[in-house]
């Protein structure tokens, strides 16, 4: 399965969310870091989810960037 993930950089490092999975946030110093914490996060997550018998639903959410021109 695919997830989509939202990366949020603040002014100490960066933060990640899965909006497809409540609940399923990591911080990190870097970008690549950020992403390596949400891999284990998901993973995680999933096996948690299992182990207390939820349903796992297939993923739904989408994520673009989209360009605005300046006027």
């Amino acid at each position: 399965m695919k997830y989509a993930v939202i990366f949020e950089r603040s002014v100490d490092g960066y933060g990640a969310y899965v909006p497809d999975l409540r609940g399923c946030v990591t911080v990190g110093e870097t970008q690549e870091e950020t992403e390596q914490n949400i891999r284990e996060a998901i993973a995680g997550h999933l096996e948690a989810m299992r182990e207390s018998g939820e349903l796992i639903l297939e993923p739904t959410s989408t994520a673009a960037n989209i360009e605005i021109l300046a006027t």
